[in-house]
């Protein structure tokens, strides 16, 4: 699965994405914890969000073979 990274995510994963690997359905917990196993910075982050197909998406979504995942992290501006 391809994981696409977005602000300082990007700086996180070291590119705009990355190639997750997985045998069985993930959720976006799942998906989540295998980051932050992989990428322990994203912990230090305050929050992110994980988008599947252009939508926000709730920790217990199945994701599939072919959808787009994207970690978009907290946004702050004025």
């Amino acid at each position: 699965m391809k994981v696409l990274a977005f602000g300082i995510v990007k700086e996180i994963f070291s590119g705009s994405s990355i190639d997750l690997e997985f045998d069985n359905e993930l959720t976006v917990a799942d998906v989540k914890r295998k980051l932050e196993t992989q990428y322990p910075k994203l912990k230090a982050l305050a929050s992110y969000a994980v988008a599947v197909n252009d939508e926000y998406a709730e920790n217990d979504l199945v994701i599939k073979d072919n959808d787009e995942v994207a970690i978009i992290p907290p946004v702050s501006g004025g």
